[in-house]
């Protein structure tokens, strides 16, 4: 019988954050496929564990992901881990998965801490809807394409960044989703030293423009607010009067009938109040 991939999670900071399940898995499986066999071997050091490790990281993920399956199905079981959080996100883990799959290995999860959602819950943000965008692409094309198509994304965004990408980062974000947009940046979670900052994204950018900023982020954003846009919308078809509003509308085609009854509802007011300002 083949044997089992186990997708072990481990702690993002604090080591007592480690379960117990995790520690059993990892002392015994036949082997440990760390994404850096340096950083798991100080963790395994620490819990005294000997258990054989192995590499599998992005760059190796080609040739080595298929020499893994073949241990697991000669009858191996496996625990694979990341640096940090939970294999398989934002990491090739889960192309690993996808081979196990394919080749019939039996794959299972024995969970713990996640950066992405220790800082959602952390942030103050809306926490019901989340979307997880991980890091953005270096390319600047391709980055700007993919923020482009969250300008009106409802949802909290997660985004993961390192410091000396963050404040072009920032930029970014301050150009296309606005600088008043809210914002929570954390780093060092669950460290002795663990900060979460709240504020703008224009704040943000001034205030990492003048502090390098040191360690892993974990970027939060508040979604798009419907309510903002109409609010944007209302204060901007304040500033031209009413007659102008309904102008417009009727320059476009509209009737003048349907031009003041959009434009009422453009500033959330009745009909009749449009046809009582523009019969003065």
């Amino acid at each position: 019988m083949a044997g089992t991939l186990y997708l072990c999670a481990t702690p993002i900071g604090n080591l007592e954050d480690m379960t117990l399940r995790v520690l059993k898995l990892m002392e015994s499986v036949d082997v440990i496929a760390a994404e850096d066999t340096r950083n798991t071997l100080k963790l395994l050091n620490h819990f005294a564990i000997k258990t054989p490790m192995t590499s599998y990281h992005e760059h190796n993920k080609a040739t080595k992901g298929p020499v893994l399956v073949e241990r697991l199905l000669a009858g191996e079981s496996i625990a694979l881990v990341t640096d940090a959080g939970m294999p398989g996100i934002s990491d090739p883990g889960a192309d690993l998965v996808r081979l196990c799959y394919a080749a019939g290995v039996p794959v299972t999860v024995a969970p713990g801490a996640s950066a992405a959602v220790v800082a959602l819950v952390l942030s103050g943000m809306d926490t019901r809807r989340f979307v997880f965008e991980g890091f953005l692409p270096a390319e600047k094309k391709e980055r700007r394409t993919i923020l482009q198509t969250l300008e009106k994304e409802h949802r909290t965004i997660i985004f993961y960044e390192a410091p000396h990408r963050l404040a072009d980062t920032l930029e970014e974000l301050a150009e296309l989703l606005g600088e008043e947009r809210q914002m929570a940046i954390a780093r060092e979670l669950t460290k002795k030293f663990e900060e979460v900052r709240r504020d703008t994204i224009g704040g943000h950018l001034a205030y990492f423009r003048e502090t390098p900023p040191k360690g892993e982020f974990v970027l939060v954003c508040q979604g798009f607010s419907l309510e903002a846009q109409r609010q944007a919308e209302m204060e901007s078809w304040e500033s031209i009067s009413m007659e102008a509003h309904v102008e417009r509308y009727v320059a476009q085609g509209m009737s003048e009938k349907d031009a003041m009854k959009q434009a009422a509802k453009d500033r959330g007011i009745s009909k009749r109040e449009i046809y009582q300002a523009l019969k003065k």
